[in-house]
C-alpha cells in the first residue's frame, strides 16, 4: 500500500492508499467514525482480484484535513472526483463502493457523475432523502443521529471532549456481532484519529448535512431519475439498516442486487471481509 496527500482546493488536502495495479479501479468510501483503515483487509483481497484499489480518508477524517464546511456528500463526492480525475488521472469508470457515511458520498457521485462509475456497492447505511431514512432517523438505535446533528452543535462536543476513547467504544460495541473483528490495534488506529484538534467536530458536520443531504439526493431523484448503474446493497445480518438496505435502493436505483453479509452487524468490512471482497469481485463481473 501506498500513502499520498492530494490537493483538492485551497485549505483541503486529502490523505489517500493506492494499491494495486489492475485494469479496474475500486474506490473504497469508509464511515464514521472511521478512515481508510477500515478496508485493511479488504484491500489485499481486491488486489488479488485484480483491481487497482484507492482508499481516501473524505474531508475531516484521518489524515485529511479538517475544513470548516463543505461536509454536504455532494461536496465531498466532488473532492473524491477531484483526486481521481487530476491527481490520480482515473479516467475509466469506477466500482464505487461506500459504507456508512461513504454510502451517502458514494451515493451523491454516482449521481453527479453517472458516466464515471460502472458498479455502486452500498453498505449498510440508511441514504438521506429516502422513506427508509425517515423511518429509521425516528429509531431509538440511531439516537446519535440527533446527538451528532446541528440541534446539540457545540454540547456533542463539549460532552465527548476527553472521552473520545469511552465514547467510540461503546460506539462499536452497540453495533458489532463479533467484538473480536476490530481488535485494540485497529481500535487504536480510530482512537488517534478522531482524538486529534477538531476531529470529532469534523466527524459531526457530516451528520449535521443531512438535512441538506436529503433535499439535494430528492433533487437530484427527480431530476435525473433513479440510478441505472448496477447496484449491490449489502447489509449487516443483524444491524439496523440490514433489514431494508434493498428497500432503500430501489427507491433511487433501477438495477439493484441485495446481500446480506453473514456473521456481521454494521461494520462489515472488518466483520466478514473475506465476504465482501468476493462479493465485490463477483458483482463487477455482470
Amino acid at each position: 500500500m501506498e500513502h499520498g496527500m492530494a490537493d483538492i482546493e485551497p485549505g483541503l488536502r486529502l490523505h489517500y492508499v493506492t494499491a494495486g495495479e489492475g485494469p479496474r479501479t475500486a474506490v473504497l468510501l469508509h464511515g464514521f467514525p472511521q478512515t481508510w483503515w477500515e478496508w485493511h483487509h479488504v484491500i489485499p483481497r481486491l488486489v488479488a482480484e485484480g483491481f487497482r484499489v484507492v482508499a481516501p480518508d473524505y474531508r475531516g477524517a484521518g489524515d485529511s484535513w479538517r475544513p470548516a464546511g463543505g461536509y454536504d456528500k455532494r461536496t465531498m463526492a466532488g473532492d473524491i472526483r477531484t483526486l481521481l480525475r487530476e491527481h490520480l488521472g482515473v479516467t475509466e469508470p469506477v466500482t464505487l463502493v461506500g459504507h456508512d457515511i461513504g454510502l451517502m458520498v458514494a451515493y451523491a457521485y454516482a449521481q453527479a457523475y453517472r458516466d464515471e462509475v460502472a458498479h455502486l456497492v452500498l453498505a449498510d447505511a440508511p441514504l438521506p432523502g429516502t422513506a427508509v431514512f425517515d423511518r429509521l432517523r425516528a429509531d431509538p438505535r440511531v439516537w446519535h443521529f440527533a446527538f451528532h446533528g446541528p440541534g446539540a452543535r457545540d454540547i456533542a462536543e463539549l460532552l465527548v471532549a476527553g472521552r473520545e476513547r469511552a465514547y467510540l467504544q461503546a460506539f462499536f460495541n452497540a453495533r458489532i456481532a463479533d467484538p473480536s473483528a476490530v481488535p485494540p490495534e485497529d481500535f487504536e488506529v480510530y482512537v488517534t484519529a478522531y482524538s486529534a484538534p477538531g476531529a470529532m467536530r469534523a466527524g459531526f458536520e457530516v451528520y449535521r448535512a443531512f438535512d441538506q443531504d436529503a433535499a439535494d439526493n430528492r433533487a437530484a431523484l427527480e431530476r435525473n431519475g433513479k440510478l441505472t448503474v448496477p447496484v449491490l446493497a449489502v447489509g449487516g445480518m443483524t444491524s439496523t439498516t440490514g433489514e431494508v438496505i434493498g428497500d432503500m435502493a430501489r427507491e433511487v436505483a433501477e438495477d439493484v442486487t441485495v446481500l446480506r453479509v453473514p456473521g456481521t452487524a454494521h461494520w462489515i468490512p472488518e466483520e466478514n471481509p473475506a465476504e465482501l471482497a468476493r462479493a465485490i469481485s463477483a458483482f463487477t463481473t455482470r
